[in-house]
Formats: structure tokens, sequence, C-alpha cells
């Protein structure tokens, strides 16, 4: 049974920048994930579905009531928890009822839901929130006290609490510790509507009974998980590829036939004009040959110049078939630490949040940092900072909040290098797809992947170059292709690494040396 229908759903940013074209196709109950290159317009046409945006052409259908976790919902600070859960005000109407100082309006306003504390806090617990005690007090906390795992999180039960029909989910996982995870792989699990799932969470997607893939502006549904759908695009690359090889070699052949036959022509423009100095033959028919032989030539090469543009043409047909996801180009510095070398040295430092941390960090070490939403790992990173380390450091926040938001891209990024010709960083930029024009973009008009790849940008190409790198869920927002080109250049960066990330198969792939767990006690190898 449909519970969300797409039909020629077509929308463009005011600015004129295309997104979608026609987008067609029908989902039912079941989890789908979405996929697509960074741009793609994964995040665009979760919102089109749930009304925040309204599209120039084409209609969407759902069944039943939408819950959507937005990707940007760590920026509502100043919120209280029950305000995000939206049960804020039945529960000011709760308390007024007990008291007995209520109006007729409270009791409309509670309707059904006199348990609603209690199973707010029972979702929270099922999803494994550390600060959840069995207490509605805990629902009076703001947001700016949560980590961004737990905004997460926080943000799930709110939704959840609605009982929504469809649930649309952007980048869920985000900031999630791995015990975290699980829980959040449980509860969506158990959720028996339709979910629409924008990751690039591998574990995730492999949990997924169907994979829609938002490419060029059109949306391809494919049966079976994400193993499956990599299958599928890979035997499709391989026919792609072979393609382009027989077209490439066809138009070879075809242009030297066409060169083969141009030299036949001109041996006999030159045998004929031979024959007319020498008179051989009338004059007359001598013409006539002459006429006959420019026909025949100029059929022969009209044919092998139509023969040349129909192996060009199937030739740009096979490229566009092959995949050039564009990736990000991340050139490391060059600065090499070496063994031995001193970088980091914390003794018994306390913690804002409470543990006491010794840390000592020599040469070119990567640190994988990891333990419990809100038990303070950010926070361990920004007391690194403070000391500060013992070489030249960056650290690129999990909030990426490091702009001038009225700012360039490129004007940014020239902040932080000043010494750097205009010339040197719009090359520099291109190596993180910000070419031409993109390069222009203020800070406040980039989407969640685009800024991370800025940031990247500023945190990489600063003055002078990092020789250690701070790393808070560096992940977070990259499509896929740019995940594996990212894990490509930590993997050969010469520095030394701390990074913060849940994602067990990229710290796997940078070839972490060293894992370190925060608890409330403090560092444990």
């Amino acid at each position: 049974m449909t519970t969300l229908s797409i039909s020629d759903l077509t929308f463009s940013w005011p600015d004129g920048t295309p997104v979608l074209e026609g987008v067609g196709a029908a989902f039912g109950a079941g989890h789908i994930g979405l996929v697509g290159g960074n741009g793609a317009g994964k995040s665009t046409l979760l919102r089109l579905i749930a009304g925040e945006l309204r599209p120039l052409r084409g209609s969407i259908t759902v069944s039943g009531a939408i819950g959507y976790l937005r990707q940007d919902l760590g920026l509502a600070s100043g919120l209280r928890v029950d305000a995000v859960l939206g049960i804020a005000e039945i529960r000011k109407s709760l308390h007024r009822i007990e008291s007995g100082s209520a109006d007729e309006g409270d009791f409309d306003r509670v309707g059904n839901a006199w348990d609603v504390e209690e199973r707010a806090i029972a979702l929270l617990g099922r999803l494994g929130l550390p600060y959840v005690a069995d207490s509605p007090e805990q629902l009076d906390r703001t947001m700016e006290t949560l980590s961004g795992g737990e905004t997460v999180l926080l943000g799930l039960v709110a939704e959840l609490l609605a009982e929504p029909d469809v649930l649309l989910l952007d980048e869920p996982t985000n900031n999630l510790d791995q015990h975290a995870r699980q829980r959040l792989y449980e509860v969506v699990a158990q959720f028996s509507g339709t979910v629409l799932t924008v990751s690039h969470d591998r574990d995730l997607l492999e949990r997924m009974d169907a994979i829609a893939e938002l490419r060029r502006g059109e949306l391809r549904l494919f049966g079976g998980n994400f193993g499956v759908y990599e299958q599928i695009i890979e035997a499709e690359q391989e026919a792609a590829r072979a393609a382009v090889r027989d077209a490439r070699s066809d138009m070879r052949k075809q242009a030297k036939e066409l060169v083969d036959t141009r030299v036949k022509l001109d041996r006999r423009q030159r045998y004929g004009r031979k024959m007319a100095e020498n008179k051989r033959e009338p004059k007359i028919v001598m013409g006539l040959r002459k006429r006959a032989a420019e026909v025949s030539a100029g059929k022969l090469r009209n044919n092998h110049i139509e023969k040349l543009d129909t192996a060009k043409e199937q030739l740009q047909q096979a490229e566009e078939s092959l995949r050039e996801d564009r990736e990000i180009r991340v050139d490391l510095p060059g600065t090499r630490l070496y063994p031995g070398q001193d970088v980091i040295e914390l003794d018994e430092v306390r913690l804002s949040c409470g543990p006491v941390v010794s840390l000592r960090v020599t040469g070119p070490e990567r640190i994988a940092l990891t333990g419990r939403n809100g038990v303070g790992k950010t926070t361990l990173l920004r007391r690194i900072a403070e000391e500060p380390p013992k070489v030249p450091w960056r650290v690129l926040a999990q909030r990426l909040d490091i702009f001038d938001e009225r700012r360039s891209v490129f004007d940014n990024v020239a902040a932080m290098a000043p010494h750097a010709s205009a010339e040197q960083i719009r090359a520099q930029l291109a190596r993180f797809l910000f070419r031409g024009a993109a390069a222009d973009l203020t800070a406040r008009a980039l989407s969640g992947g685009e800024r991370l790849r800025a940031a990247l940008a500023m945190l990489l190409l600063a003055d002078p170059a990092p020789r250690l790198l701070l790393l808070d869920e560096p992940t977070n927002n990259l499509d896929l292709p740019s995940l594996d080109h990212l894990t490509q250049a930590l993997a050969s960066f010469e520095g030394a690494l701390i990074v913060v990330s849940h994602d067990a198969r990229f710290l796997d792939e940078i070839g972490v040396t060293r894992r370190l767990e925060l608890t409330p006690a403090g560092v444990t190898e």
C-alpha cells in the first residue's frame, strides 16, 4: 500500500539553480535509504515532502502524518527539552490540573495525553540518553546543555511521540556514539510505517529494505540494501567502462579509415591532373571522368565522416553513463612528525564536565577518542587546544562554527592563509570542489556538506600548516565518495591525529594506532 507518492516533482532555487526535474516515485511501508552526492538535493527532497518548500511543478501525496528529523536541529539553542518534544504546553496544563488551578482549556489541551511525560521519558530511555533518571524535571533542561548526539536522539524522540505514518530522517546517526547508534537502529527498525532516510552511515544503509538514489535531478529506486545497490552499480559501471573502450576503439578505427580515404582520394586527384597534363584522353572524356570521380569521392568522404560522427556520438553516450561523482581531492600538508617528538602533554587536568585527564601524545600517533554521548569528548578537544599543543595545530569543530557567515568561502580561507596569493587559494579551493563562482558563495549559503568541505579547506590551507589535526566527527555530512577520499587523505597524513568519531570502519581505514575511551573517571586505553 502506497503511503508516499511523488509525481513530476520539479524544484529550482530562487537564483535559477535546478535541483530536481520531473522526479517521480512511490513508497509503501518499509525503510528506504536515500543516497546521492553532496548537493544532489537529498535534504531538499525531504524538505519538499515535509512541506517546508514548495515545488515549481508536480505533486506530493502522503497518506497520514509526517515526522521530520532535521539535520540542523542542534542550532535550536535556548529551547527546553519539552519544547523540542512538543509537549511543553501539555505539561503546563497537566501541572495546573494537578495543582487544582486548571481551566477548561487545560483539559482540552491535554486530551488523551495524560501519560505524555512518562512516554517521553520511556522513549528517551530506550534510546540510551544518559541524563534520563525517570525524572520529569529532566524535561526542563535546555538544548545547550546537550551534546550533539543527545540533540539528535532528542529530535527523534520528538518525532516518534507524534506517532507519524511517514518518518523522514536526515543524517540521523551524525554525532552518535556506537552505543547510541545501535539503540537508534533498533528503534527505527521497530517503526512500522514508511521511513525515508538520508544517510552516509553504511551500517544503517545495510539495514534498509531499498535504496533510492538521487542523481542529476532524477530519482532511481533499487530493491535491497546498500550492499545490493553497490553490486548493481558496479556491474553497470563495468558494462559502461567496456562500452567506452569499444566506442573509443571504433572512433579510432573510423578516424583512421577517414585518413586512409583522404590519402586515396588525393592520389586519384594527382593521377587525374597528370593525365590531363599529358592529354592522353579526349578532353570530353577526361571531363566526364573528373566529374564522376568527384561525385564518388564526395560520397566516400561523406560516408566515412558520418561513420566518424556516429562513433563520436556513441562514445559521448557511453561516457555519460560512467559515474564521475565529484570527490574532494585533499592535499594534506607534508608536515612530518618524528617518533618521540612531543605533541601534547596533559597532567591530571580536570575538564569542566568532570573527568580528570592525563594524556601524552608523541610523534605521528593516530588516536581515536571514543566515549558515550555527553561524556566530554568535544570538551577534551577544546582543552587540548587551550594548552596549547607543542606543534602547529588546527581543530575542526563539530558544529562547524568557524566561519564569518557574511564572508565568502574564498575570504574565509584567505583570512587563514594571509601569505597565499589569490591564485593559489582558488587553485586549492578547486580541490575542495569550490570552483569558479562556487568559491564566492557566502558561508551562510552553504549546505551541510559544503560547510564541511569549506571548513576542511580553512583548516588544511592555514598558515602555518598543521602538524596536529583535532577532528570532531569529521565524516558528518560527507557523501560516500568524499568519505572514501577523506579516508585516503588522512591515511597518508604524516602528522598526529586525534579523531572523535563513532564510525568504526572509518577509524580502521585511517590506521588508528591508539584507541582512548573517555569516561567520567578519565581516559583509559
